[in-house]
């Protein structure tokens, strides 16, 4: 044994021997002190003869696949090199590929994640419609185009969901809301004029919307509550424009609003009385909310449990208010007004 262990050091190793030595590995890893009853420097010898079987295992790439295999699913999974551990992980080779499969998945959905929500510094549009940048990008980026314009998020939906009917008609109808922005002149700006006016149509859809050039100096845009901007009615439309337009829409159809005196006075223009639906006069919600001069804000929050006028005041959403406040009693109000037409005729 001694001389062919001799002989095997110097010469190269043949096939039958490597067979033989990759056979013996286990029973030398089991009984470690079996290279010491050889004799002097058997030691180092099976060492060397371990080498020997790393090497050979290079050479003979059939059957050094699958070790190798074993190994580099360790590196990969662990980030080390286990040498000690190859065998049992050779042996449990297909749960260790799905387990890397699985995390490899969860990584790169978590990175999915992580690029669909924009961050608050990309969203810098400015005069853009958040339902637009919804459409375009997501609701993410919405949600902080809503909060960099200081509109109310889940509030300003829910609101929408109650005072507009989704694919509804959004043409003229025979009823119609309106409500007017004024902006203050004068020397304490305590006279109004019109900024701005806002009408719907009975499903709350808006049909005409436009800001109006100042006749007068103004002293007070009032932004607070009417949300008035220089820059809004400095490029507006011509006043005497405007008035004949609304004019043209208000003709023969109800007109549904709140303190219509109001605005119909700012625009200089008249209506039939018989054709008016004003929620702040309407008896069954003076009654209701127990007010002789009941705010829209109030007729909304009790009747239709919403809340408009948080901020600064929208014309359109306060015309949408009116008007599903008229439709949520449309029948009996109709109904009110014949049996008065009715009783003055009898008279």
């Amino acid at each position: 044994l001694l001389k062919q262990k001799a002989n095997s050091s110097n010469k190269p190793l043949s096939t039958a021997q490597t067979d033989t030595k990759k056979k013996q590995p286990p029973k030398t890893t089991k009984s470690p002190q079996v290279p010491a009853v050889n004799g002097n420097g058997n030691v180092v010898k099976t060492k060397s003869t371990n080498k020997m079987d790393n090497g050979s295992a290079k050479d003979s790439p059939p059957s050094a696949k699958p070790e190798s295999k074993g190994i580099t699913v360790n590196k990969n999974l662990n980030g080390t090199k286990s040498n000690g551990k190859g065998c049992k992980e050779k042996k449990k080779n297909g749960i260790v590929v799905k387990e890397k499969d699985e995390l490899k998945h969860k990584r790169r959905k978590a990175e999915e994640h992580v690029e669909q929500q924009p961050k608050e510094a990309d969203i810098w549009f400015d005069d853009i419609d958040p339902k637009d940048i919804e459409a375009a990008i997501g609701p993410e980026a919405a949600k902080i185009a809503r909060r960099n314009l200081g509109l109310e998020t889940e509030q300003s939906q829910s609101v929408e969901k109650v005072l507009v009917k989704e694919k509804a008609f959004d043409g003229l109808t025979r009823a119609v809301a309106m409500d007017c922005e004024m902006v203050g002149v004068g020397p304490k700006g305590e006279d109004s004029i019109l900024a701005r006016v806002s009408i719907v149509n009975q499903f709350g859809k808006c049909i005409y919307d436009k800001y109006v050039k100042p006749t007068e100096k103004v002293t007070d845009y009032r932004t607070a509550v009417s949300g008035i901007r220089p820059q809004n009615i400095n490029k507006g439309e011509d006043f005497k424009t405007v008035q004949k337009e609304v004019a043209e829409i208000l003709k023969g159809r109800i007109l549904v609003g709140h303190a219509l005196q109001n605005d119909l006075k700012v625009l200089l223009l008249d209506h039939p009385q018989k054709k008016i639906r004003d929620t702040q006069r309407y008896k069954p919600f003076k009654q209701r909310v127990k007010s002789s001069r009941p705010s829209l804000k109030l007729l909304c929050e009790k009747l239709l449990n919403v809340q408009v006028q948080t901020a600064e005041h929208c014309s359109i959403q306060d015309a949408q208010a009116a008007m599903r406040l008229y439709t949520l009693e449309k029948k009996k109000w109709e109904a009110a007004v014949k049996n008065k037409a009715n009783n003055k005729k009898r008279k």
